[in-house]
């Protein structure tokens, strides 16, 4: 038994002394007589030259104090609104100018149309942004002049200030939600709501009634609005589904969406009325009355 093994393990052993002998042991013997191995490579060290500097980092050091005097209090107050402002201003944008109506009107007829993805809604909302711009400049230009510019000038009080750019925006959103009513008085019934819920007695004028109460409504006639026109134009594609789906159905073609076959019609009819034209005249006139 031993000697059959050792017959076995023999060609193995002689292989592993000749890999040592002719590989290993020649490699070993070169890198002891020469560092640079391999062959061809050079020695090196790394160091810093002593005229070389580092980066300099600043020092970041946020100090809290009581304030000195009455200016610096009235300083820290008015930072503190400043950056409130600039927060709820996108907000405030929307909501009390005509962008809202846009936006709504825009997204309604999108879905009329049955498009899923075309036109894009940041799109929709770039047209219903540039349309605003257009039509309420004369008064951001009024808020600019008699607001914005006098504070910057040193000529106005921040309270000064609010009040001039708040008077442009009142009268824009009162002309939108006062209407005429059924007696022949002009009022609205949104501003008598929440006058209502707020236990405030009837104004005597426009002037009477608190921006709070005419921001809420003007919200609310805006949404009201928007629905409406929305209705309209809903009407005649649904007229086209209802049409194209009785078709499908005398046909047998009940297992075809009919949505899939009326929205080229719908698009055809949408293209040859200009229909993006007429929506933005009467988007238009909507607001300027």
């Amino acid at each position: 038994m031993i000697s059959v093994s050792f017959h076995k393990w023999l060609p193995r052993i002689v292989i592993a002394a000749f890999i040592s002998i002719f590989c290993l042991f020649p490699v070993a013997s070169q890198s002891r007589q020469n560092r640079n191995f391999p062959q061809g490579s050079t020695q090196g060290r790394t160091e810093m030259r002593g005229d070389m500097r580092g980066l300099d980092f600043p020092n970041i050091d946020v100090n809290i104090s009581r304030p000195q005097n009455g200016e610096q209090v009235a300083f820290s107050v008015q930072l503190l609104l400043l950056l409130t402002v600039l927060t709820i201003a996108p907000s405030l944008l929307i909501l009390t100018t005509c962008f809202l109506r846009f936006s709504i009107v825009l997204d309604f007829i999108k879905r009329a149309l049955s498009l899923q993805q075309v036109p894009p809604t940041s799109v929709l909302n770039g047209i219903a942004l540039f349309m605003t711009i257009f039509i309420m400049f004369p008064t951001l230009q009024n808020v600019y002049n008699n607001s914005l510019k006098p504070l910057s000038n040193g000529e106005l009080t921040i309270e000064q200030a609010y009040r001039e750019a708040e008077a442009p925006l009142r009268t824009f959103m009162l002309n939108q939600t006062l209407s005429l009513q059924s007696d022949g008085a002009v009022g609205s019934r949104y501003i008598s709501s929440f006058l209502h819920m707020a236990n405030l007695p009837d104004p005597k004028g426009p002037e009477d009634i608190p921006t709070y109460v005419i921001v809420p409504a003007y919200i609310l006639h805006e949404l009201t609005v928007a629905f409406k026109i929305g209705v309209f134009l809903y009407i005649p594609f649904i007229v086209i589904d209802m049409v194209v789906a009785s078709i499908l159905m005398s046909m047998g073609m009940m297992m075809l969406p009919p949505v899939q076959i009326s929205m080229p019609f719908k698009l055809m009819l949408f293209v040859m009325v200009d229909g993006w034209g007429l929506l933005t005249q009467q988007l238009f006139q909507s607001v300027i009355k």
